[in-house]
């Protein structure tokens, strides 16, 4: 992994290739490089970022076709030798790869003859792709040759020298492609090519694209199939900072407008209704006995926002698994559970393995993504978009919102269909929901007065965030960012779990942030409040109502619309983690070690 692009067409290849790659390094990279390829094919690449390939490139180029990859380390250090793309000993193929080549070592030992150059699985690849053109095969052959010797986890996308044709082929990895005016775009990514066309066609698992000045043909177990479009809603714009200094700030500022587009037309406010557009029979949610919610980091604090919305609105129990340790297990009907997968990207591999157990067992899946054509809406049985746009900022904001929002929109839906909510409790939930967009911008706002106290704080020897009930999962939203970004010590706790172990950590120099509002068990976080005050700690408290601001050091006040003010407290942590890494000097788009979207398990 982590970013992909390609051109074929009639302009030339080398710029749009690089802006290509530069629209993906959000998504976290180490090294970058391109192929160009004609009758002859020439690599460029280099470690670090890409500003260091663009001093590499040649000035002027004449060739109309080239592949392109940041690569995120997988197998082997961030080297010039390890960047992508790949080639065999003649340089005449050359691939780049998104994903883990699982059986690499025996692919090796087999290939035993051949020269590697690097410590990649991916190099394989090229040399498989070269043993087959060498027997005979014609270069369609040879590359389906080749992948059908691949294990793991892969999207590949292939030049040859020589060739008409660019070649690319998805397991398991996204790979999306482009129809422009001027030719065919290839990305991991829709933001590879977004300024230059929203028409695209989303590959399928074992799907083999052959790219050429004519289109695009597509084949699955050497037929063709149809190739199928959709048309994107995103404006090239919405993935540009628009002034910001970075994404993430600009992503947070942009959490009103997402939080509106994630409610519109979604809700009757009169009937107390809810419309999410899904085929969930009544019978069947009357039914259930459990939902299940797999998500990995912020997808899963939003989902334990989730189960607390789910067990109160619908009366059902409802349980958060991390995907990576998702089992269906422990004597569960799948008849009478729903799992539901939240994904950003919906091509998060450890949640697309947990959400394929659930299938295998027999359960009802539904996917709660941002991402129409990903791979998990491909496979579940419903899907529900969050509509929050493109989130180019590694560390997750504006997502983290608008999952909440339509999960709540989901409980309500869930909780009237079963008849567990009654229609006066629906209309204050969705009332609540209604005020959010506003509620959240009065807290950006205010952002000056966090960006002093984060000043005053950011030299601190580590960072406590507590909270209970819908606050536990704002705390452990909020020490998550602060973490990704700052790359400070920060730990999220149930506030009453403080007395059993982490009191042992606060002294003067560990800030401790509460959320203190209604849907947070405010009066008895206050105790816990008290208790590290007491231990000299200094407590920023984000508060609704009089809940003892005497024992605060800093107060923010939260705008009073019920249950969701933890969701609003959010923002406040957002923009305090933002503050603190801005004035330490951090790569706040792109934090060491991280990737926007996480294709390996």
């Amino acid at each position: 992994m982590c970013g992909i692009v390609g051109y074929h067409g009639t302009e030339t290849a080398s710029p749009l290739l690089a802006t290509g790659l530069q629209n993906l390094e959000y998504r976290g990279y180490d090294s970058a490089g391109i192929a160009l390829v004609d009758s002859d094919l020439t690599v460029y690449k280099r470690s670090g970022e890409v500003e260091s390939l663009l001093e590499v490139l040649p000035e002027s180029s004449t060739q109309q076709r080239g592949i392109g990859h940041t690569r995120w380390s997988t197998h082997g250090p961030p080297t010039d030798e390890n960047a992508h793309p790949h080639t065999d000993e003649d340089g005449r193929v050359a691939v780049v790869h998104n994903g883990i080549i699982e059986n690499y070592e025996a692919l090796r030992a087999e290939l035993s003859d051949h020269t590697f150059t690097s410590d990649t699985d991916t190099e394989v690849v090229p040399h498989l792709i070269e043993e087959e053109l060498e027997s005979g095969a014609t270069p369609r052959e040879a590359v389906e040759a080749a992948v059908a010797r691949l294990e793991g986890t892969f999207a590949l996308v292939i030049a040859i020298a020589g060739v008409e044709e660019l070649f690319a082929i998805r397991q398991d990895s996204p790979l999306v492609i482009g129809h422009g005016e001027t030719g065919t775009f290839l990305g991991s990514d829709v933001t590879a090519f977004l300024e230059h066309t929203r028409e695209v066609t989303y590959l399928d698992d074992g799907e083999l694209a052959v790219i050429s000045g004519a289109g695009v043909e597509l084949y699955r177990d050497g037929e063709s199939v149809e190739v199928t479009t959709e048309q994107l809603t995103w404006e090239a714009d919405a993935a540009e900072k628009g002034g910001y200094e970075h994404y993430m700030r600009k992503e947070i500022h942009e959490q009103p407008r997402a939080l509106r587009q994630t409610l519109s037309g979604r809700y009757d406010l009169d009937s107390g209704t809810v419309d999410v557009e899904i085929d969930l029979p009544r019978e069947y949610l009357r039914s259930i006995e459990e939902i299940q919610i797999v998500a990995c980091g912020t997808s899963n604090y939003a989902g334990r926002y989730a189960a607390e919305l789910f067990e109160s609105l619908a009366d059902v129990r409802t349980t958060v698994e991390i995907a990576s340790e998702y089992e269906f297990s422990g004597g569960r009907d799948p008849w009478r559970t729903l799992v539901v997968a939240v994904t950003q990207s919906g091509e998060t591999a450890d949640t697309l393995s947990a959400i394929r157990k659930a299938i295998r067992a027999g359960a009802r899946t539904l996917a709660v993504t941002n991402t129409l054509g990903s791979t998990v809406t491909r496979e579940v049985d419903d899907s529900v978009f969050i509509r929050a746009g493109p989130e180019i900022g590694v560390a997750a904001t504006k997502t983290f919102a608008s999952q909440v929002a339509t999960l709540a929109l989901l409980a309500v839906y869930v909780g009237r269909e079963r008849g567990a909510l009654s229609s006066n409790r629906a209309r204050s939930v969705l009332q609540s929901l209604r005020s959010l967009p506003g509620a959240v911008q009065q807290v950006l706002d205010r952002e000056d007065a966090v960006h002093e106290v984060a000043t005053a704080y950011a030299d601190s020897e580590a960072f406590f965030f507590i909270g209970r009930k819908y606050g536990r999962p704002v705390a452990l939203e909020g020490a998550l960012k602060l973490k990704e970004i700052s790359y400070d010590h920060a730990e999220g706790f149930a506030a009453g779990e403080l007395k059993h172990g982490p009191l042992a950590l606060v002294t003067a120099e560990t800030p401790v942030l509460a959320v203190l509002t209604d849907g947070s068990a405010a009066t008895e976080t206050l105790n816990n409040v008290k208790e590290v005050q007491a231990r000299s700690a200094p407590v920023i408290g984000a508060v609704s109502g009089d809940v003892g601001e005497s024992y605060l050091d800093v107060t923010w006040e939260v705008p009073d619309i019920g249950m969701f003010e933890p969701l609003v407290t959010n923002v406040y942590w957002q923009l305090f983690a933002y503050h603190v890494a801005d004035e330490k000097g951090r790569s706040i788009d792109k934090p060491r070690n991280l990737a926007k979207s996480v294709t390996v398990e």
